[in-house]
């Protein structure tokens, strides 16, 4: 029975349906493709990683085998982390077609953009995610990545004779993550009456245009063993790198307002001016946020919890540092400590200093050490009309 609907957490345009219901019969490893390990980490792992990295939030649904469910439940939630309620598993069907259907029949109610991606190409890089998205939300059409083929290609018969020289300058390779608008893809779906060899084909075929984006060479197939020894060889060669340890700077600064309560570092400070902001101002904590997020190569604050967004609207820090940490962990990163210089006249940190410490730690799963400088009376925070933080963060890929 396919599930209904469901609603958990925030509403969220986007909607990404990982397909990972296939045998993998092609590999002959005996197991369900997507539960093939490359590299310590399944194919199915590896292809949720770089979706918990995008930068919108999106609902996550897996389709994965149906007697393998509970095995990629538990996969998928050791990777989505604190951000498994974007999360839904379901059984997947008999084709890929179907087992697409289960997936459009789980997504939320608030989706309206759907990227169907398939969990073989394992290494496909967020940024694809996000280019396919925006194109999608921006076109209402239907969005396919691709590659310009740069091999000869002929056209043979069923003796295996050549009957002619197709022109590679109008083909491409058909890449996933495919995006579409969700009413559309499901009214495709519901009238299908074939199977298709993917969903742009049967998104075309129901009369809706279908454009084309640049693609990425890492989001190849893995469907023979030789693909399999392709992307272990990869996981390889970025292994040493992925895990080493990456930096990351934030910087923020704002005014005193004296007619709001001053939080910094996720904690009240009582009798102090408040700080200016669309969200409570919390200086220190944002500083933090940008550093994580510069440190993971997952762009800033402003990009992640825009000031149009009303749902910060008033936010304390603990709501950006908790949803940051989660952003890393579903990208695939640990914290492994942040530094934070506090540039201002007031408020006086070293009576609370270990509190923050405490606090922030907590917030952000990792050691936080606080610091506090003055500017000799000179520049904007030296005259004290508002405080100037900056932080350094160090993070690693998850081992």
């Amino acid at each position: 029975m396919t599930p209904p609907p469901q609603q958990h957490g925030p509403d969220r345009a986007i909607g990404v349906i990982i397909v990972a219901a296939g045998s993998g019969s092609r590999l002959g490893r005996g197991t369900p493709k997507a539960l093939v390990p490359v590299v310590g980490a399944s194919i199915l792992e590896r292809a949720l990683r770089p979706v918990f990295g995008m930068r919108a939030p999106a609902q996550v649904v897996v389709v994965a085998p149906a007697d393998q469910l509970a095995e990629a439940r538990m996969l998928c939630e050791s990777v989505a982390g604190v951000a498994s309620d974007h999360l839904t598993v379901v059984a997947g069907g008999s084709t890929r077609q179907q087992s697409v259907a289960a997936g459009l029949a789980a997504l939320d109610e608030s989706v309206r953009t759907v990227l169907v991606h398939d969990a073989a190409r394992a290494f496909t890089p967020s940024i694809q995610f996000e280019l396919v998205a925006a194109a999608a939300e921006e076109t209402g059409a239907g969005i396919i990545p691709a590659l310009a083929v740069s091999d000869t290609i002929k056209q043979a018969d069923a003796t295996g004779a050549v009957v002619r020289t197709l022109d590679r300058s109008e083909l491409v390779a058909v890449q996933t993550p495919q995006g579409f608008p969700r009413d559309k893809l499901v009214a495709a779906y519901s009238a299908a009456t074939e199977e298709y060899t993917d969903d742009a084909a049967l998104f075309a075929a129901a009369g809706h245009p279908v454009s084309i984006i640049a693609g990425d060479v890492l989001a190849f197939k893995i469907t023979t063993p030789w693909d399999l020894r392709r992307a272990e060889a990869l996981a390889r060669e970025s292994g040493g790198s992925t895990m080493a340890v990456r930096t990351g700077v934030g910087i923020d600064v704002h005014a005193f307002d004296a007619g709001s309560p001053l939080w910094l570092g996720a904690l009240h400070w009582p009798g102090e001016p408040g700080l200016s902001g669309h969200s409570d101002g919390d200086v220190l904590s944002h500083a933090i946020c940008d550093s994580l997020l510069s440190a993971a190569g997952l762009g800033d604050i402003g990009s992640r919890f825009g000031t149009d967004d009303d749902r910060y609207a008033g936010a304390h820090g603990d709501v950006f540092l908790r949803e940051t940490v989660a952003i890393l962990a579903g990208a695939g990163f640990e914290i492994g400590n942040v530094a934070v210089q506090v540039v201002a006249r007031r408020p006086k940190l070293a009576a609370r200093r270990s509190e923050l410490e405490a606090h922030l730690g907590v917030l952000v799963g990792a050691p936080v050490s606080v610091s506090a400088t003055t500017t000799d009376e000179l520049g904007f925070t030296g005259r004290g009309d508002g405080i100037a933080v900056i932080a350094t963060a160090l993070v690693q890929r998850s081992r």
